[in-house]
């Protein structure tokens, strides 16, 4: 019998079908329920993963007294991340936060209080620190290979939120869809700042050893008839240098497919050396003092159980080890914090310190 009880609950953010798939494919683990207000976004789910009619709910706590699961993921959108871990927190599971980790900092900070009640691990994920490119550029980084982290620089995206679902089967977005969807309204957390900044700024926390920017000045496009943003610009003052973060909805093709133009990923400069390693890449490319024409070092897939965050959390709960680097919300809340400060500087277009020191 599977060991792990997990739930899917709230479908705002198509990466549910991603991660239900983890959870459906893990020998540990079994799927006992999801829920979603409404119903008709679990129907893709339930066909795929068998999930039987009794114990697909569209009632968030019948779901969790009945099934008792011990592992909850939630999708909601941004600007309802606390909300729901409020509403799950109390019924002692653990809980797996797709990415952000919030829309604001005081959100971010409602969520770890929240669950610091209860004694159970709160995991944000972010996709990007799946890709063995990213995770082989943090192993280089560790060994000393470029020396001490001076700056990162990311210019990350895709086409569009739209334009493709879980597992990355392609759509075509319309008109109605973006009014419709929560990824174009601005109360609901949305525009390309809000949904991928994060990950430059979470994962380059971890490049940079969890050190935090002085200040932050960031600026954002303002697209005809949106309300959001689809383009955005942040730099980062740390005390080693600056260091740059880029999102785009747009972007000339998906980096899943083709790499655009720029590149998706990172560029990382230390003292010793330089580190490029692009989204999806099969290497990170290295510079050092000793080999300054370069070379590149091949990457290796990731192994079970580091090799997806469904195996990672499931193995950190076995072991009773506390989840690291970007799930750790130490670490991503360090990440928010220059979000928050990104939004507010785009807001007023001038330079600020880091919120919440």
């Amino acid at each position: 019998m599977p060991r792990w009880k997990v739930a899917g609950i709230n479908f705002d953010h198509f990466h549910m079908g991603d991660l239900l798939r983890m959870v459906h494919d893990h020998p540990d683990a079994e799927i006992v329920a999801i829920a979603d207000e409404q119903p008709e976004r679990m129907a893709e789910a339930a066909s795929n993963f068998g999930i039987p009619s009794n114990r697909v709910y569209s009632d968030i706590e019948p779901c969790l007294i009945e099934t008792e699961p011990d592992l909850v993921i939630l999708c909601p959108a941004a600007a309802r991340h606390a909300e729901w871990t409020e509403r799950v927190a109390p019924f002692g599971v653990h809980i797996l936060m797709e990415k952000p980790f919030a829309a604001s900092l005081a959100e971010a900070d409602r969520m770890i209080a929240a669950m610091e009640k209860t004694g159970k691990q709160l995991a944000i994920n972010w996709p990007l620190r799946w890709q063995p490119v990213h995770v082989m550029a943090h192993e280089l980084i560790q060994a000393g290979t470029i020396g001490e982290v001076r700056e990162v620089h990311f210019y990350d995206g895709n086409r569009g939120p739209l334009w493709h679902g879980a597992d990355k089967i392609e759509k075509e977005p319309t008109a109605a869809a973006k009014d419709a969807s929560w990824f174009y309204k601005k109360a609901e957390g949305g525009g390309s700042l809000l949904d991928y900044l994060g990950y430059g700024t979470t994962l380059g926390t971890w490049y940079h050893g969890g050190r935090k920017p002085i200040e932050v000045m960031a600026m954002w496009d303002e697209p005809e008839g949106l309300e959001v943003d689809e383009h955005s610009v942040t730099v980062a003052r740390y005390e080693t240098g600056l260091s740059k973060f880029e999102t785009r909805w747009g972007t000339f093709s998906d980096p899943w497919t083709h790499q655009p133009q720029p590149k998706c990923g990172f560029n990382i400069v230390g003292s010793e050396g330089t580190l490029a390693n692009h989204d999806y890449a099969p290497v990170v490319s290295v510079q050092t003092r000793d080999c300054p024409e370069g070379y590149d070092v091949d990457v290796p897939p990731l192994k079970a159980p580091f090799a997806n965050p469904i195996q990672y959390f499931l193995h950190c709960l076995d072991t009773g080890s506390p989840v690291e680097g970007p799930l750790d919300p130490r670490i991503a809340r360090i990440g928010q914090q220059i979000v928050d400060t990104a939004y507010q500087s785009a807001t007023e277009k001038r330079a600020l310190p880091l919120v919440g020191e």
